[in-house]
């Protein structure tokens, strides 16, 4: 086209030229004005026509430019299909999480329930003999397809569906299906999704540390978040800063006679950052604003039950059986603030969080029952690959191997040493061993669990994952109904207990 272009500037000046020595010619003799107009005709003749080349050459690349944006492409990157129009206004990307676990829990041996008393969830025949014996085997822990993308250049999309579960797999059900717009600075989301609740929460559950949450953070993140909770929200990020807010409802499992109201805001900022360092810091809240009600609200009864609960497993879900546990505990809400802190260095890194978790009961001249809970945990890759601090999220998401694993070239991926410590305190006035409980009492259980795992990263969608846990649970009875009748061991007698279990995940994800 810039050849056209200089040959069409020639023409001009040479047409230019031959008009003025035309104009000079009059005085010259007919024979000579002919000639030199038959040859301004033929240069006339000549640039009509480069000009017809140029308009066609100009005609085909933009049709050429058009077809470029049209074109569909499809692309398998880290075996995960993904369609993309040639714009890049609208993709798909189909979407897998397969993730199976086996365990083997070390027990004391089983006794009958009237002189074994270690128990599980208050009111839960089935819990309470499970706990004295948690059952070795395999779970699939989560199964998830689905797809996501973009639409229009500025609406972000997500459905994914989950066939996992704890203790037994279920036969299907929503984790997450939303629409985002992201045309602003502050994008909007709203749907079925599981906003994020803390540190812990931040990173994506097919590369964090353990293959379970701390036990607080799991407890907080079920109070208001969680997976397939309904909710709206504002999401923020910038160079250094994260900031999200979201008000929820119930998850898609749950129903109610009016639904739960909840919150969950959080920001997280990173002061201080090098070349292969940085610090993170950042705070959550989790609340419960207005319980979901367990029958019709009838006013002269002095309204309907708004139960809370908080209980959680032993930071692993082949078995499901829960061993701390408040019970129901009937509430106007539940205030949960938690502080953050994570740092790393090259390949080491380290996070901790506190969680503070007030219960405001409803009608009621008790106190407020208060619990807490923490932990910290450090990880360090043997084969010198990073963390990799995701701001979008303000978490920390697994290390990528440098070396795929392919013994004919002698790569084994990469491996990760992990160790943490977890307490989650639901004891409130619960008294000593062989008391009865003070009025307004709970005694929940507290939880200690020590872990060690070795993290093997295949390459960047096979993971093997082997964790040691240390358990220790205190935890005094109720007294009276509190588990099942008839198998309620007396006030203040001690129904925790200590155990080690060994676990093995393999996952698949793209």
């Amino acid at each position: 086209m810039t050849t056209q272009k200089t040959t069409l500037r020639t023409a001009l000046i040479a047409g230019v030229s031959a008009l003025t020595m035309a104009g000079a010619a009059n005085a010259q003799t007919p024979q000579d004005a002919e000639a030199r107009i038959a040859a301004l005709e033929a240069q006339l003749a000549a640039l009509s026509g480069q000009i017809a080349d140029l308009k066609a050459a100009t005609a085909a690349n933009v049709k050429d430019v058009r077809a470029a944006q049209s074109a569909t492409t499809i692309s398998l990157a880290n075996a995960r299909p993904t369609i993309t129009t040639g714009d890049g206004a609208f993709t798909a990307s189909f979407r897998g999480i397969f993730q199976a676990d086996a365990a083997i829990y070390d027990q004391r041996d089983a006794g009958p329930l009237a002189t074994d008393f270690r128990r599980g969830s208050f009111g839960d025949a089935t819990e309470n003999d499970r706990a004295r014996d948690l059952g070795d085997g395999a779970n699939i822990r989560r199964a998830r397809f689905g797809i996501e993308g973009k639409a229009f250049g500025a609406f972000d999309y997500n459905m994914i569906y989950d066939f996992g579960g704890s203790g037994t797999e279920e036969a299907g059900k929503i984790s997450s299906a939303w629409v985002q717009y992201s045309g602003y600075p502050v994008k909007i989301r709203a749907g079925i999704y599981a906003p994020v609740t803390s540190l812990e929460d931040a990173a994506n559950n097919t590369g964090s540390l353990f293959v379970e949450r701390a036990s607080v953070a799991e407890t907080v993140r079920g109070l208001a978040g969680g997976d397939g909770r309904a909710a709206i929200g504002l999401l923020a990020n910038g160079e250094r800063w994260n900031a999200s807010a979201a008000l929820t409802g119930n998850t898609v499992t749950t129903q109610t006679f009016d639904e739960q109201v909840g919150f969950v805001g959080r920001v997280a900022y990173v002061p201080f950052k090098g070349l292969d360092w940085l610090v993170h810091v950042g705070a959550n809240a989790n609340l419960i604003l207005d319980p979901a009600a367990s029958g019709p609200d009838v006013a002269s009864a002095g309204g309907a039950v708004t139960n809370v609960r908080l209980r959680d497993r032993p930071e692993l879900r082949v078995d499901g059986t829960r061993l701390i546990d408040t019970g129901n505990i009937d509430a106007d809400g539940i205030n949960v603030l938690g502080l953050e802190f994570g740092a790393q260095h090259k390949n080491l890194y380290v996070q901790a969080e506190y969680f503070n978790i007030d219960v405001e009961r409803r009608n009621s001249a008790l106190p407020d029952p208060e619990f807490d809970g923490w932990y910290v945990q450090g990880g360090w890759t043997i084969t010198g690959e990073p963390r990799r601090y995701n701001i979008a999220t303000a978490g920390f998401d697994a290390p990528r191997a440098a070396k795929p694993f392919d013994p004919k070239k002698g790569q084994w991926g990469a491996l990760e040493l992990g160790l943490r410590y977890s307490n989650l305190d639901l004891n409130y006035r619960s008294g000593g061993p062989g008391n009865p409980a003070l009025p307004g009492a709970i005694r929940g259980g507290e939880q200690n669990i020590v872990s060690i795992g070795l993290n093997w990263y295949l390459n960047n969608i096979v993971t093997v994952s082997g964790t040691y846990r240390n358990v220790e649970v205190r935890r005094l009875s109720q007294g009276g109904t509190a588990f099942v009748a008839g198998s309620t061991p007396a006030a203040g007698t001690q129904v925790g207990q200590d155990l080690d279990i060994w676990s093995l995940r393999t996952q698949y994800a793209f």
